[in-house]
């Protein structure tokens, strides 16, 4: 069995669509403003040519050093730029294995540790962190440009080919940490050629009479904007590499009007910015309307926003991933009734297994035995799923990561609202339990602060695992420099949730100015990714504090 890579995507796309521009680029002016002077195209085969020159540099260094091919390899690199794209395409290329890191772990120890675990052979750094690798316990070398070298007279090596499924391919690590470090996902030939299937599929055109022009999502160092580049290459299509990321609405526009841009990638809490500006910003609104998709991930859309959007006939699709599985589900689309909807992507062997629902004899005294809201939450909880992906999926990941079953259990949780379709309802750990074992839904309690709050709260988080009943978090929408009332925010809050919670359990119920607590914006603990929240982390920060609410 043949398998495919994102190096095969490569050679193949490089021969179907050799003049075509795989890359744009921004060129700013020479006067040292950040201005973006002209964008400059690469051609699929100038891309091909410039890993070839990449691979060759490589092999060379790293052989000098004694590594063997098929060795690990670490890349610590931003991942955002061309030159980022080259060096790792370059160090699968020359027969190595990128173990890749992104410059949001600014740690050497921590990067020495899995490099360690890894049982890496080298590392390969950005210049930006050159003052910190000291001590480094493998051969380091700089990620310099090989198109500025003299690489042409240095062998090539042969294209690397998986003779099996089990031969690891590239190795990414979580998001989020684990002990004090993320965790190692060792990524198999046959879970990437799964995910090149999968990818194909997310990125093919919703528009057959052109090329489509995408944007960069994320750092090359995490899978997002591999999953998404190895899709798009696919297909023929143009990745814009930005000046920055995020982005401004105003570079947004300027990809648009310049580079021809049609579809824009990013994770919620960026495209949820263009939107907000979108408002009052005409030409943008048209913009965004014009396209013909607005692929988002990483974090829910704030429920307005996306309404809104839709409202305006914006094309909005949700994809809903991991790392450790790559991209698992995408939304209905479209602008009909269904479009929010999720569904699992094709060719997949993925299991919906359901949660005990709590237990209906505990529910709130204050709702009569049998009533609808009784009823309809009871039924909620029983429809509660977590998907799962089985052991003879492709996509299934590295034996390290499943289960004692085999399978791999993602801890996302997700209602059935319609054959085969699904809401989802955050992560199992977004379902904490109250000192009675009474399950609470926290995203829900979540999502309606942001909802109604959506002027005074610009983060939140709801805790409380095995308490009483839950606390609620928050960052204020506030100007830096502006004082904060936290007691009138916090009655603000309060006033206008006050509904939502009078139809929720007495355990559900956050009533009491003492269960909110307002920090300063940044201060809850985020994963270096997406910048989610990580709820047991808040715990674990404000253990004291919530001992102190509860105790009194």
């Amino acid at each position: 069995m043949s398998y495919n890579t994102h190096l095969t995507v490569l050679q193949h796309s490089a021969a179907v669509y050799s003049s075509s521009p795989a890359f744009i680029l921004p060129r700013l002016s020479a006067d040292g403003e950040n201005v973006i002077d002209a964008w400059v195209p690469i051609s699929y085969h100038q891309f091909l040519l410039d890993v070839e020159r990449s691979a060759r540099h490589w092999s060379h260094a790293l052989t000098a050093h004694g590594v063997p091919r098929r060795s690990v390899v670490g890349l610590w690199l931003g991942g955002t730029k061309y030159l980022d794209v080259l060096h790792v395409y370059g160090l699968a290329r020359a027969g190595y294995i990128p173990q890749l890191f992104s410059l949001r772990l600014p740690s050497p120890d921590v990067v020495y540790e899995l490099l360690h675990r890894a049982e890496a052979q080298a590392l390969i750094f950005d210049p930006a962190y050159e003052s910190i690798v000291i001590g480094c316990p493998v051969p380091a070398e700089l990620a310099v440009d090989a198109r500025s070298l003299e690489v042409d007279h240095l062998p090539l090596p042969p294209l690397w080919v998986p003779a099996s499924g089990d031969e690891v391919v590239m190795i990414y690590h979580t998001s989020g940490s684990t002990s004090g470090s993320p965790k190692l996902v060792p990524c198999t030939a046959s879970w990437v050629d799964a995910t090149v299937d999968k990818a194909r599929h997310v990125t093919r055109s919703r528009n057959p009479n052109r090329k489509d022009v995408t944007v960069w999502i994320g750092s090359m160092s995490h899978i997002g904007q591999t999953f998404m580049l190895m899709g798009f290459l696919q297909h023929g299509a143009c990745t814009v590499q930005p000046t920055a990321l995020p982005f401004s609405s105003d570079e947004l526009l300027d990809m648009v009007n310049r580079c021809g841009l049609n579809r824009l990638n990013q994770f919620a809490s960026f495209l949820g910015t263009h939107l907000r500006n979108s408002r009052t910003n005409p030409a943008l609104l048209t913009a965004l309307k014009q396209l013909d998709e607005l692929l988002y991930t990483g974090l829910p859309l704030a429920v307005e926003e996306e309404a809104w959007a839709r409202q305006q006939g914006i094309l909005i699709k949700n994809c809903f991933g991991s790392t450790e599985v790559g991209a698992m589900m995408l939304s209905v689309g479209g602008r009909g009734t269904d479009a929010h909807l999720l569904q699992v992507i094709e060719g997949t062997a993925y299991s919906f297994v359901p949660v005990t629902p709590a237990p209906i004899a505990d529910a709130d005294a204050d709702a009569p035995s049998g009533s609808e809201s009784e009823t309809k939450y009871a039924d909620a909880n029983q429809r509660l799923l977590e998907l799962v992906i089985l052991s003879h999926s492709g996509d299934c990941p590295h034996p390290s990561l499943r289960g004692a079953d085999g399978h791999y259990h993602t801890g996302d949780l997700f209602l059935e609202v319609a054959p085969g379709r699904y809401v989802s309802r955050g992560r199992d750990d977004d379902w904490i339990k109250s000192s009675t074992a009474l399950r609470c839904d926290t995203k829900a309690i979540e999502e309606n602060v942001l909802a109604t709050c959506a002027d005074l709260v610009a983060a939140c988080i709801v805790v409380g695992n095995g308490r009483p009943s839950p606390a609620l978090f928050v960052e204020p929408k506030v100007p830096a420099d502006s004082d904060v009332d936290a007691e009138r925010l916090k009655k603000d809050i309060l006033r206008r949730t006050r509904h939502f919670h009078s139809r929720r359990y007495v355990h559900e119920r956050i009533v009491s100015p003492a269960l909110v607590l307002v920090v300063p914006s940044g201060t809850l603990p985020r994963t270096a990714t997406k910048g989610n929240i990580r709820r047991r982390a808040v715990e674990d920060k404000f253990r004291e504090v919530l001992d102190r609410i509860y105790a009194s």
